[in-house]
């Protein structure tokens, strides 16, 4: 039986290397399209370039059979607010479905389409978001992720491509960025956060977590044209996150109490008003769909991904890694 050939988007990312990792480790052959060259682990790579409606994807997708679409717009720099809707558009849903076109031409089986929790909204009250739930995004990023949603699955049904759709919320295992590695940062130089009395609940994923799952929605028969939210299964507060962080890092969490709105008043003040939000409030999500229809479950415990996310921030902080 021959082997089936992926192309990952977004291959040089967080997630994008942790899933060419676990292709070449089932013995998978993989091809990551890259925007430029870089030193990558896949058996192949070919730059295409920055993700545009113009991309050209003939080469790329010579022989592929499933594609892992990872690559979007993600964060503006600063100062482009006055076209960011056009931007998250342009890259995030037009240079979706035109990769989606070029996958129907090329005669690829499946694309796996790597959405957002956003789609669904921005919080959770009274219950944890599922497939069923009416889409409300709430921001550029989540609409343009919502509306490729949709056009995915009207090529899907004009020309047979399986297409499948995965909505994470916030991922973190070793290479982290952005906010996550920055409060794990905090817990580790003993930095006192005013979130002890915060009684919320986060739903989160691991990265090992969700590259599993787009590899199982990329192979089972039963995830084309699926839609699944996922998660580790494994809700917590903010105050409990950080407790759990100090353990892996081996450090006492220094929380104390501060009123919610206190709280939003510092965060703005900073410039730090939406991070500090997700902190604050509540966003669940219910994965047992995907466990009921793909027989998924998570492969790691948040414990076991925070412990290696501990040891590689520890060995970059040591200079021993990049």
């Amino acid at each position: 039986m021959s082997k089936r050939r992926f192309l990952v988007t977004g291959a040089t990312g967080f997630v994008g290397r942790s899933v060419l990792a676990t292709l070449d480790e089932r013995g998978e052959l993989a091809r990551a399209a890259l925007r430029k060259a870089a030193s990558i682990r896949a058996a192949e790579s070919i730059v295409v370039g920055d993700l545009r409606p113009q991309t050209s994807w003939d080469e790329a997708l010579s022989g592929v059979d499933v594609v892992i679409h990872l690559a979007g717009l993600a964060h503006l720099p600063p100062g482009a607010a006055k076209t960011h809707t056009e931007q998250f558009d342009r890259i995030n849903a037009q240079a979706t479905l035109a990769l989606a076109r070029a996958c129907s031409h090329a005669g690829v089986r499946r694309l796996v389409f790597v959405s957002s929790i956003k789609v669904n909204g921005e919080q959770t009250r009274g219950g944890a978001f599922t497939e069923a739930n009416i889409p409300a995004p709430v921001d550029a990023y989540a609409r343009s992720k919502w509306q490729a949603e949709q056009g995915l699955h009207r090529i899907a049904a004009e020309t047979g491509l399986e297409v499948t759709v995965v909505r994470p919320p916030l991922v973190y295992g070793p290479g982290v960025k952005a906010n996550f590695l920055q409060l794990m940062r905090w817990v580790d130089r003993g930095v006192p956060l005013p979130f002890a009395a915060i009684d919320n609940r986060r739903s989160l994923i691991a990265v090992d977590n969700l590259t599993d799952v787009l590899v199982t929605c990329a192979t089972h028969r039963l995830a084309a044209g699926e839609t699944f939210v996922v998660s580790d299964g494994d809700d917590v507060s903010t105050p409990v996150l950080i407790e759990r962080i100090a353990a892996a890092l081996g450090r006492r969490a220094r929380l104390f109490g501060c009123p919610a709105s206190v709280v939003r008043l510092a965060g703005a003040a900073v410039g730090r008003g939406a991070s500090v939000e997700r902190l604050l409030d509540s966003l669940q999500v219910d994965p047992r769909k995907i466990g009921r229809m793909l027989g998924w479950q998570p492969s790691v415990t948040m414990d076991q991904e925070l412990a290696a996310t501990a040891r590689w921030l520890k060995s970059i902080s040591h200079g021993t890694d990049t």
